[in-house]
């Protein structure tokens, strides 16, 4: 290919040749930087402890995040089975609009319906 750039009158003048800077190329990764990802308070303490650990991911390589991920899950799993084991109200016997009947066998039936009219 040639370099050259027609000129008028047929003479043609060589290109100048541009050097084009290239950036060196860095073998060490970035450092970590702060993700900045709010966190809002949930208003339960386990849960919300969880969450602020998140935060120790900020000032880690990516390599460490595992193990601090890994962490917050396990809580936040444990806070769950938590919520599951503590006792609710106790439910209701039977529904309130359910009238006791008593069936052909003489025992007590649970039916909202009226059996023979």
């Amino acid at each position: 290919m040639n370099d050259a750039v027609p000129q008028p009158g047929g003479a043609q003048q060589p290109l100048p040749r541009v050097e084009h800077a290239v950036p060196p190329v860095e073998d060490a990764p970035a450092a970590p930087a702060p993700l900045n990802v709010p966190r809002t308070p949930t208003g339960n303490a386990e849960v919300d402890a969880c969450l602020e650990r998140l935060a120790d991911a900020d000032h880690l390589t990516t390599d460490g995040h595992v193990e601090v991920y890994e962490d917050v899950h396990r809580g936040l799993r444990d806070a769950l089975t938590a919520l599951d084991a503590r006792p609710g109200p106790p439910a209701p016997a039977r529904h309130p609009t359910t009238t006791l009947q008593r069936g052909p066998s003489g025992h007590e039936s649970h039916s909202p319906h009226r059996q023979g009219s």
